[in-house]
């Protein structure tokens, strides 16, 4: 029976089920039986987090051992994946994620989807990882293309197991987000041409075609549809989301997501016909294994399960021990104490959210000051260095620095480039990192630049208009006003920062992911002169800068240091009859901008003659317009220029009579006389 014929009844077996599943002593006695159901448990998000800190106070940590163990447990279980499990940590970059991919299929994985980060090692390194994995990557979205046409699918979109007599039906679903937090360039020839595409649309209906046939498609050999898909949750991923998808396709049963590393432990979502499907994730880092379970009415519901649930779960020996021999191996060739700090850096605030894709942190500063000394300290003409958010992965860090803790912070293996650049390219650069940050901070974006030696304001107020590709990648600066302004550059020489010119050339810092591979989507640099390429890997270029403080104590990180400013300000709006071509444009503004002067009930009207009183007027809003005490001049009570002619008169300045009638229009030697006066 697919799918529960009452809702009432369904949420009353969902409560019935999460109670049952309570876990108590033994493997098999703590996760029940699957007498009732089937079982689907699902990870998502994992970025080799393979120890998740056991050992350190948290003797409840996850691991892969402990979810083979967990898998073993039941009679009929399913084991799946949503992606970004061969990058994260050491123990992922150091084999390119042979070793994880060893774990996965010892702990028996039934299916995994590819990530984003399953691309972080290219295209022969991603297809690698699929051919060393024992179980299938399933994607209904992952194509191979020529010419600007999508061809046939690169993988298979679904797979349809048979568990307990029930047909299910695993659907695979890949972000197009991969296009921007991968590397595109890895999806295109050695000519720049696409060879594989991810489909997605500006819309997001390419994406969701491409979901619904593999969906009609799988649902006429299985009993139950269960998306298992890399989407995420957030507004950035937007119009790409899961909930999107399950609300503009129809035939799914549930979601299994991953992404944005959220925790939904079980959210009801309505398709596009209005029926029910569980949408479920994790979070991320096995912190969690979830488990969903599919009654025999169709009712399905989900848990998630973390360390302290599932304390009593013995880890399968043979996978701890693939997991052990690693750890050992990682942890000495890279445990090499080089430095210390005392302070704290850290990217993330007390809800977990990733501050360093959004503002200003202290790795965040950490990080683009190594890139700058790298090639500061060979003698390069440095002037900038940018750091994209999404490469800077760590939790806090204190204390010991060693090699890994460098690669705690930079698991990419992205190497060091110096370009000479226009300033006008590092303004659109600034303008494309910053065309998803809120006021809120409610979005995150990977490609939010952190810098050094330059300093920049993003006014969240103000509407991103910054052009991009259905692919996310950008193809032109902001058709209206930019966000990012008062952008300034450290002049090395006499130490202070002097304002961006955007005629002028920079020598611009950073890593090949961002300046040469349009990762973030940053293709603004097309043009670029290469200075030096290639010159450090990512985690070594921190372990360089760690290295060059005196006897290895980082000091100077202990806040950020106010490179980022963010404001939220709406733009101001001049009258329309002001043109920006105009020789007195800039004038006109800085005097509506300063409240010297104001645009009259029709416009600015430049060339209006002045009146008397308007130019008294304009004399007091110079002097900020003081408070005046009492009425001297008679004829001014009551009208809109009192307070200038009477300042003026308490100022010896007023050039009239006892009374002021009317406004009449001043002359050019009554203005002379005036403004000497008032000098």
């Amino acid at each position: 029976m697919k799918k529960a014929a009452g809702k009432l009844l369904s949420l009353l077996l969902s409560a019935a089920m999460l109670s049952a599943l309570a876990l108590p002593a033994s493997a098999a006695e703590e996760t029940g039986t699957t007498e009732d159901g089937v079982v689907i448990l699902y990870t998502n998000d994992v970025h080799t987090y393979i120890d998740n800190n056991v050992g350190e106070g948290n003797e409840n940590g996850l691991t892969y051992s402990k979810v083979a163990a967990l898998k073993d447990s039941y009679d009929n279980a399913l084991l799946v994946d949503a992606g970004d499990h061969i990058q994260g940590t050491a123990y992922g970059s150091m084999d390119k994620g042979e070793t994880i991919i060893k774990l996965m299929n010892a702990a028996g994985y039934d299916a995994a989807t590819l990530g984003n980060h399953e691309f972080d090692y290219g295209m022969e390194g991603c297809m690698q990882a699929i051919e060393w994995a024992n179980y299938p990557y399933l994607s209904c979205n992952f194509y191979h293309e020529k010419d600007g046409v999508a061809g046939d699918n690169v993988l298979d979109s679904y797979k349809v197991f048979e568990v307990g007599g029930v047909k299910i039906a695993i659907v695979g679903i890949t972000t197009p987000d991969t296009f921007t937090s991968s590397t595109p360039s890895y999806f295109q020839d050695e000519n720049g041409n696409y060879i594989y595409g991810i489909a997605g649309g500006a819309d997001g209906s390419a994406l969701y075609a491409a979901v619904q046939k593999a969906v009609d498609a799988a649902s006429k050999e299985a009993d139950y549809v269960i998306g298992l898909g890399h989407l995420g949750v957030d507004p950035s991923s937007k119009p790409w989301t899961s909930e999107e998808v399950i609300a503009n396709t129809t035939g799914l049963d549930a979601f299994i997501d991953g992404h944005s590393h959220t925790t939904v432990e079980m959210k009801e979502v309505a398709d596009k016909n209005g029926d029910t499907v569980v949408l479920t994730q994790t979070g991320s880092y096995l912190n969690a294994v979830g488990q969903m379970t599919i009654a025999e009415d169709g009712t399905i519901t989900t848990q998630l399960l973390d360390g302290e649930a599932l304390a009593k779960v013995t880890p399968d020996a043979d996978v701890k021990a693939i997991e052990d021999a690693w750890l050992t191996k990682v942890d000495t060739d890279l445990g090499q104490v080089i430095g210390h700090i005392s302070d704290t850096l850290d990217n993330y605030d007390a809800d977990g959210n990733r501050l360093v894709r959004k503002q200003e942190t202290n790795t965040g500063d950490f990080a683009a000051d190594a890139l700058y000394y790298l090639f500061d300290n060979m003698d390069m003409d440095v002037d900038v260095a940018i750091m994209n958010g999404g490469g800077i992965r760590n939790e806090a860090i204190t204390g010991d620095i060693s090699y890994k803790t460098c690669k705690e912070i930079h698991t990419f293996g992205n190497v060091a480039c110096l370009q000479t650049v226009t300033g006008q390219q590092i303004l659109d650069a600034l303008e494309w990192g910053a065309k998803d940050a809120t006021a809120d901070g409610s979005v995150e974006n990977g490609g939010f630049l952190q810098v050094s030696g330059l300093k920049y304001t993003i006014n969240t107020a103000i509407p991103s208009t910054v052009q991009k590709d259905d692919k996310g990648v950008w193809t032109g600066s902001p058709t209206g006003a930019y966000r990012v302004t008062d952008v300034q550059v450290l002049n090395n020489e006499t130490g202070v920062y002097e304002p961006l010119d955007l005629n002028a050339k920079y020598n611009l810092a950073g890593y090949n992911y961002t300046l040469r591979d349009l990762g973030d989507g940053f293709a603004m640099f097309d043009g670029a002169v290469n200075v030096l390429d290639y010159v450090m890997e990512d985690y070594m270029v921190l372990a360089n800068y760690v290295q060059s403080f005196k006897d290895g104590e980082v000091t100077g990180y202990a806040q950020p240091a106010g490179r980022i400013t963010l404001i939220n300000e709406p733009a101001k709006e001049y009258p329309t009859d002001l043109a920006e071509d105009a020789w007195y444009y800039e004038a006109a503004v800085y005097a509506l901008d300063k409240e010297i002067m104001k645009g009259t009930n029709v416009g600015f009207e430049p060339e209006s003659k002045v009146t008397t009183a308007s130019v008294y007027q304009l004399l007091y809003n110079m002097e900020g317009r003081p408070a005046v005490e009492k009425v001297t001049v008679s004829g001014t009570e009551g009208q809109w220029y009192s307070d200038c002619i009477n300042w003026a008169a308490s100022q010896g300045l007023y050039l009239g009579g006892d009374s002021f009638s009317g406004d009449s229009v001043i002359t050019r030697s009554a203005i002379a006389r005036l403004f000497a006066n008032y000098a």
